[in-house]
């Protein structure tokens, strides 16, 4: 049996290979890590994560949530092992990174079906069924090939990476632990400003010295995942609205709200580390470093990691790719992962799923059976192939995306549990029916 080859190791790679080998078909696995590294990457652990050790909400109120839920029912590796390595985050799921990319390293060395080879790929074999799921950070040689097979211009944006600071060096006499209204715990650390504390933090951001990109990369930053100065520019306000909103998280010292506030989320099981929540910065080190050690608090704070900027690529999907994530005229290529133009973690692994089944299909010889549009797997896979290729943008899951209920439910609250209720109805019609 020719093996279906995967390049990438990542979240989608990793999902992609597990599923091609629970069904009983062979994998050949590339990684270019160690042997190539990145800029965002520290390790040569499988499904590394690189921004932040959150995967977003749990309830079913909120499109990300569902989205776990079903690839929970689904037998997904990245949610099980996700699972294992929680850590408090109040409603949200959190992990401790290393457990998990550990985890999921082991589990792909030890499947009989997976072979993985520690080396870059810069060749696309055409002899076979690929799946290219080389991330955000495919390499330039590679990245050359799939512009000719795809024969678009690639689109790029700029991640920024938030900065990890260590628990024993933060002053607990000047944060306190809450979680916005209470809810799930109070599994957050809080650096509280008043206002005037604000206003000179938000000048030293605009004023501090950034990483100069090169001449030939143009600057378009995604909007979920902004560099905070670029925030602090749109106005002295901005972040008091947005990563440093203080609503909801009353410090019990005062009985009041502060004027602003920075949230430090915990970033590995035994809580030694904690990351700045929605501080991805393009700050240099030294700035950061200064700037940084300004929030009550972390006067004195050491940092385990310094925020980081690097240049995310993925393809012009509604122009390259079929609903199943094939190469338009090269059935034999797959895409999955964040190259395709899906937005987080979450979003990866799942695609990386969708990728892995229809890939296993074609090997088969059958035709895959798409999810429904009404569950998040199928609004998901349904996205980057209908979206406007003029503009196209990553995209993180959204009940957005959802086609509307039959009846109209007027409560917000209301009418997402009423869809996510119809999408885990459909969602195990489904895949009994994949299955069989």
């Amino acid at each position: 049996m020719t093996p279906i080859t995967i390049i990438g190791a990542g979240l989608a790679g990793c999902e992609a290979a597990w599923q091609i080998a629970d069904k009983g078909i062979p994998v050949d696995l590339f990684e270019m890590r160690p042997q190539r590294m990145t800029p965002a990457h520290q390790s040569d652990s499988l499904s590394e994560l690189v921004c932040s050790n959150s995967l977003r909400g749990t309830g079913m109120h909120n499109a990300v949530g569902l989205l776990k839920e079903e690839l929970r029912r689904c037998n997904s590796l990245f949610i099980t092992t996700a699972d294992a390595h929680a850590v408090p985050a109040g409603g949200a799921l959190a992990v401790d990174r290393e457990g998990f990319a550990e985890q999921i390293t082991r589990s792909i060395d030890e499947h009989p079906l997976i072979t993985l080879h520690r080396q870059e790929i810069t060749e696309i074999p055409d002899d076979r069924i690929v799946i290219i799921a080389s991330g955000p950070l495919t390499s330039d040689a590679l990245a050359e090939k799939i512009g000719a097979l795809t024969g678009q211009e690639h689109l790029y944006f700029y991640d920024a990476i938030a900065p990890i600071v260590e628990a024993d060096s933060i002053d607990m006499k000047k944060v306190y632990a809450a979680s916005r209204y209470d809810r799930g715990g109070a599994d957050y650390l809080n650096c509280p400003f008043d206002k005037e504390q604000y206003l000179t933090f938000v000048e030293a951001l605009c004023k501090g010295d950034k990483v100069v990109p090169h001449d030939f990369e143009k600057v378009v930053h995604f909007e979920g995942c902004m560099p905070v100065e670029v925030l602090a520019e749109r106005g002295e306000m901005t972040l008091a609205f947005g990563p440093m909103k203080p609503v909801g998280l009353r410090d019990p010292r005062t009985g009041r709200d502060p004027f602003a506030v920075i949230q430090l989320r915990q970033d590995d099981k035994h809580a030694n580390l904690y990351n700045l929540v929605g501080f991805q910065t393009k700050l240099t080190y030294p700035e950061q470093e200064r700037v940084f050690r300004t929030i009550p608090g972390l006067e004195n704070v050491k940092f385990a990691r310094l925020g980081s900027m690097h240049r995310n690529t993925f393809i012009n999907a509604p122009t390259c790719l079929t609903e199943t994530m094939q190469l338009k005229g090269a059935p034999n290529i797959f895409f999955a992962g964040q190259i395709t133009g899906v937005e987080g973690y979450v979003e990866s692994a799942a695609s990386g799923f969708l990728a892995g089944l229809a890939a296993a299909a074609c090997y088969q010889e059958h035709n895959f059976l798409t999810p429904p549009l009404t569950t998040a797997l199928g609004a998901l896979l349904n996205y980057p192939v209908t979206a406007s290729a003029e503009n196209f943008q990553p995209m993180n899951i959204t009940y957005g995306l959802f086609p509307a209920l039959e009846q109209r439910i007027r409560k917000r609250r209301d009418r997402r549990q009423a869809l996510a209720d119809r999408a885990l109805a459909d969602l195990d019609l489904w895949f009994k029916a994949e299955k069989e």
